[in-house]
C-alpha cells in the first residue's frame, strides 16, 4: 500500500488508522438496499482506496443487508496487512428497506457472527455499538449491550470497541467496561452539537469519528463553503473534509462513494491546507457550542 492518506491515527496497540478512510455504506443500492448499481465499480471503489493506502475501512452487515461486506469479502479477501474493518451493530433491516433498533444482547452476539461469516474473518478488528437515533444521541444504559460485546471480546472474537451516536454519560459508562477505540457521532461543519464529546476524546485518546462528513442524506450547502472551496481551487466537499481533519488531531474521516474518481476527489482533500484565516472563515459556517 502507499503513503497514508492525512496521517494516521492510533487509538490502541496494533490500530493504526489512516485519518482517511473510506465508509463502504454507499456501495449497496438505493437506499441502502440491495445489490449496487454498478457491481465492478463497487468492487475497484474497494481495491482503489487500499491501494490507496487507506487502511480504515467502515462497513456493516445491515448496509444491503450483509450485501456490503460480501462485496469487501470479493474485492480484498485475503485481506492486507494493516486493513482495518470497523463494522457496526444494533440494528436490522426490515420489510421495504427500513431500519429497526436491534439491541438485544443475544441479537448482538448474532450480528458479530454475521459480520465474521459474511466478512470472511476470524476476528473483527472494531466493532462499534450503534445508539440512538441516527443524528440524537440519548443517555439510555447501555451496560448489558456494550457487555454483551465484551464477553465476544474476552472470548477473542473482537479486538476493539467503540460507540456510535453516543453521548458522554454513555462513552463513560462503557469506558467502565472496557476499552472504547473509536467514538462515532454526527459532527461537520454545520452541526457541532458533540464538540464537547469531540474534546473529551481528544484527551482520552479515542478517535472521533464523524459519519455525515458531507452532510448526508442533505448535503451541505453554504456560499462561505463555496468561496472558499473556490478561492482554494478545490470542491466544497475536498474543504470540509479538511476543516474536519484540521478541526483536531483526534478526528478521522470516513467519507463514502461508489465512484473511484469521487473516491480519489476524497482522498486528496488530505493535501489541501487550511491557513488560520480561512478555517476562521469555516467556523463561523456552524454553531459550536462550547468551543
Amino acid at each position: 500500500m502507499s503513503a497514508t492518506p492525512g496521517g494516521t491515527v492510533t487509538p490502541a496497540e496494533g490500530l493504526t488508522l489512516t485519518r482517511v478512510g473510506y465508509g463502504a455504506m454507499q456501495l449497496a443500492g438505493p437506499n441502502v438496499s440491495g445489490p449496487p448499481r454498478d457491481r465492478a465499480e463497487a468492487l475497484a471503489v474497494l481495491r482503489a482506496a487500499v491501494e490507496a493506502g487507506v487502511t480504515h475501512l467502515d462497513t456493516a452487515d445491515f448496509y444491503g443487508p450483509a450485501v456490503v461486506n460480501e462485496l469487501i469479502k470479493e474485492a480484498l479477501h485475503p485481506y492486507p496487512a494493516g486493513l482495518h474493518i470497523v463494522t457496526k451493530v444494533g440494528a436490522r433491516r426490515g420489510p421495504g428497506g427500513s431500519w429497526l433498533v436491534s439491541r438485544d444482547p443475544g441479537d448482538l452476539k448474532k450480528q458479530v457472527h454475521e459480520n465474521l461469516e459474511h466478512l470472511g474473518l476470524d476476528v473483527l478488528d472494531v466493532v462499534n455499538l450503534r445508539l440512538g437515533a441516527h443524528d440524537t444521541p440519548n443517555d439510555d444504559p447501555v451496560a448489558e449491550q456494550f457487555g454483551a460485546l465484551a464477553e465476544l471480546r474476552g472470548e477473542g472474537l473482537i479486538r476493539h470497541l467503540g460507540l456510535s451516536c453516543a453521548s458522554a454519560r454513555q462513552l463513560t459508562e462503557a469506558q467502565g467496561i472496557a476499552p472504547v477505540v473509536t467514538v462515532q457521532n454526527l459532527y461537520n461543519l454545520a452541526n457541532r452539537q458533540d464538540e464537547a464529546l469531540l474534546r473529551r476524546c481528544e484527551a482520552d485518546g479515542v478517535v472521533f469519528v464523524p459519519y455525515f462528513p458531507l452532510g448526508g442524506f442533505d448535503p451541505l450547502q453554504s456560499r462561505t463553503l463555496d468561496e472558499v472551496a473556490a478561492a482554494l481551487g478545490a470542491s466544497a466537499q475536498q474543504v470540509a473534509l479538511a476543516w474536519l481533519l484540521h478541526r483536531s488531531p483526534a478526528i478521522a474521516v470516513i467519507p463514502g462513494t461508489s465512484s473511484v474518481s469521487h473516491l480519489r476527489e476524497n482522498l486528496a482533500a488530505a493535501e489541501l491546507e487550511l491557513p488560520p484565516e480561512t478555517m476562521a472563515r469555516l467556523d463561523g459556517i456552524g454553531s459550536a457550542p462550547g468551543g
